[in-house]
Order: structure tokens, then C-alpha cells, then sequence
């Protein structure tokens, strides 16, 4: 059997996120709480206007969550340690049959991190894969969905401090990995960056997740993070990254269509300099919802987005609050395609400008 994950932009099934119930991601006081548990409602009520969302929410949390979410969004209970779907979460695929597969990958806390507990995070995998009624494809890679980007049609970009990082996967080669991703996502070409945003790689961060850098909107094509400003030491990571990936190519031995996505203005956030992307942004049927941060940018880089997922309704929900927790909108969502790749839009939107919801 030869399984595939298709593009992020194919059509979904559903969305499934994970409810912000403990950790750090929730916070030390009820204003913390409060503050995490409105920034994950407003993704899943934004994300939920173009196509099915189901939460999985640990039992105890059921009576909140159920206060906060859109009454459309589907909830499920699991335990949990912190909220990141699109990293505990299963990777889903397909295969020419159109069955639904689920890759489930070692979870470790991004690479055993102090701050980080697993144990009930590293199930989230196969729970979501038996909930979703797909096989489930054991992999004995260490890996987060964040820390991979693909095109569905054979290649795969990643991050050399992840997936070769020696508290995930000690010992292993680019050769090993990338077999690894051939067997369970049907990779053909893997570009490799060598590491990720300057604060994605400090205490809190992953170590350098490719969904803060890079997107793919279709085949051939990147967005890129580019940070304009000389004072940010992004700036000599983003040059970095723009050699790099023009001179890379697709699976297909085609060279990208690169286009620049401005990093927001503001450089610092009191505490560190920041790492706010939009490119963390999750495609939905007929829509995408991206981040906004209250900056001078958003506009500009919204209206990229919109040009580039043409037919897709654009809405910005702020995400400030997620990224003061480590990350973004894609890092808190995952897509079930649609088993079969059968053609189905809900809920579609005429293509417009930027909303928020």
C-alpha cells in the first residue's frame, strides 16, 4: 500500500484542534486561562464557517469549553497535556483506493523540552485516528506536523534542527529520514532548511518548525518569511532561507515561485524578539484563516494571502495570544482530507478581502 498526504489546500473532511487545558499553554492564573481559552474558540469559530471542527477536550474541561465554543464545532474527550494539534496530532494520508490513513508519530515534547509533559499528548495520535474511522500508520520517527511542510505530490520541506535533532531521533541520517517520510507520506524530494526562526529555537520554542518560514499554496510555489528589518536577527535567517530555497526545486526538478511574505513590524515583545508569522495560517474548503497581530503589516500580508489563495475567503483572527504560548494558527489545527478526494466545498465564501471574524 502506497500512501500519499495530500496538500493542505485538497479538500477537507474536517479540522480537528485540541482544547487548552494545562501546561504552559494555559497559564498560571483564570486571566491566563481565559485569555488562551478565547484565542483557540475564535480560530475554531472562524475555521468552522467553511467546514466541519471537532475539538478534543479532556473530560473535566467539557462544562468550559462548551462556554466558550461555536455550538457548530463537534467536541470529542481525550486527556491531554498542552493544545497543539498540528504536533501530537496524526498526520493524515491517503491512499489510490481513497482510504484514509493517519500517520501516528513518537511524540516527545519537541525533543524532551524541561517545561513540556507528554505522556497523555503522545496518545493524541491514534485517538484522533480511531475517532476519524482511519488506519492508523505507526511510525517510530520522532516528528511534529509543524515541523514538516508538503505539496501532496512528492515533496516535503524540513528542518535539519528537528528532524535530525538529537533529542528526538539520535543517530539518524537525512537518508533515514527521508525514507522514513517515503513510506509514510509518499515523499519523493525533501528540501532541507538548517534550522528555524531565532525564537523558535530558544526555551520555549521547537527548535525550528518549517510552518513558521515556509507554506506551500500550490504545486511549485512557496511563501516565504522574510523579515525586512536589519535590527531583527531574522534578517540574516530569512536571507538565509531565500538562497537556500531558490536554489531548490520541487520533486519534480522545478524551481519555485518564491513569493515574500513581510514579517510583521514590530521586533520585539517585551520579553523576546518575536517570531510572529503569517505564514501560520491553515487553508480551509473555501476559506483560510491567518493570523493578524495589530501591526502595521497585516493588511499588506493579508492581501498576499488572499492573491495567492485565490477563491479563498481570507479571515484574520489575531493571534498575538497563541504565539505568547509558542506558536501559531497552523500550529493549533489539523486537516482530515476528504478520503476519496471527492470534490466538496462547504460553506464556501466568494473570494473578498481580509475579515476577522
Amino acid at each position: 500500500m502506497t500512501w500519499r498526504m495530500p496538500a493542505e489546500t485538497d479538500p477537507h473532511e474536517r479540522l480537528w484542534m485540541a482544547w487548552p487545558s494545562g501546561g504552559y499553554t494555559l497559564g498560571d492564573t483564570e486571566a491566563d486561562a481565559h485569555e488562551a481559552r478565547a484565542a483557540w474558540a475564535a480560530v475554531a469559530r472562524a475555521a468552522v464557517r467553511y467546514e466541519p471542527v471537532t475539538m478534543v477536550v479532556p473530560a473535566e474541561d467539557r462544562a468550559v469549553a462548551k462556554a466558550y465554543l461555536d455550538p457548530r464545532v463537534d467536541v470529542i474527550e481525550a486527556a491531554l497535556d498542552d493544545a497543539w494539534m498540528r504536533d501530537m496530532g496524526p498526520s493524515f494520508v491517503t491512499d489510490d483506493a481513497g482510504r484514509l490513513g493517519a500517520v501516528d508519530w513518537v511524540f516527545n515534547g519537541w525533543g524532551q523540552q524541561s517545561w513540556a509533559s507528554w505522556e497523555n499528548d503522545a496518545a493524541i495520535g491514534r485517538t484522533v485516528a480511531e475517532a476519524a474511522a482511519a488506519e492508523v500508520v505507526d511510525s517510530t520517527l520522532v516528528n511534529e506536523g509543524g515541523g514538516f511542510q508538503t505539496d501532496g505530490q512528492g515533496t516535503v520541506l524540513l528542518t535539519e534542527s528537528v528532524q535530525l535533532d538529537p533529542d528526538r531521533n539520535p543517530g539518524l541520517s537525512k537518508a533515514d529520514v527521508e525514507a522514513e517520510f517515503a513510506r509514510t507520506i509518499g515523499a519523493r524530494h525533501a528540501v532541507w532548511l538548517p534550522r528555524g526562526l531565532t525564537r523558535d529555537t530558544k526555551e520555549f520554542g521547537t527548535r525550528g518548525h518549517v510552518d513558521l518560514v515556509a507554506a506551500i499554496p500550490s504545486p511549485g510555489t512557496l511563501l516565504v518569511h522574510v523579515q525586512h528589518n536589519p535590527e531583527h536577527p531574522d534578517y540574516e535567517v530569512s536571507g538565509e532561507f531565500l538562497e537556500l530555497l531558490h536554489a531548490s526545486h520541487t520533486a519534480d526538478g522545478q524551481p519555485w515561485t518564491i513569493i515574500e511574505v513581510p514579517a510583521p513590524q514590530q521586533l520585539h515583545d517585551g520579553e523576546d524578539w518575536v517570531d510572529w508569522s503569517y505564514i501560520n495560517h491553515v487553508a480551509l474548503n473555501g476559506g483560510l484563516v491567518a493570523c493578524s497581530f495589530a501591526d502595521a503589516h497585516d493588511e499588506k500580508a493579508l492581501r498576499i494571502l488572499a492573491d495567492v489563495y485565490r477563491g479563498r475567503h481570507v479571515t484574520a483572527v489575531d493571534a498575538r495570544v497563541i504565539f505568547s504560548r509558542g506558536g501559531g494558527i497552523h500550529c493549533i489545527t489539523q486537516q482530515q482530507p476528504l478520503a476519496g478526494g471527492i470534490h466538496c466545498i462547504t460553506q464556501q465564501q466568494p473570494k473578498a478581502g481580509p475579515t476577522r471574524p
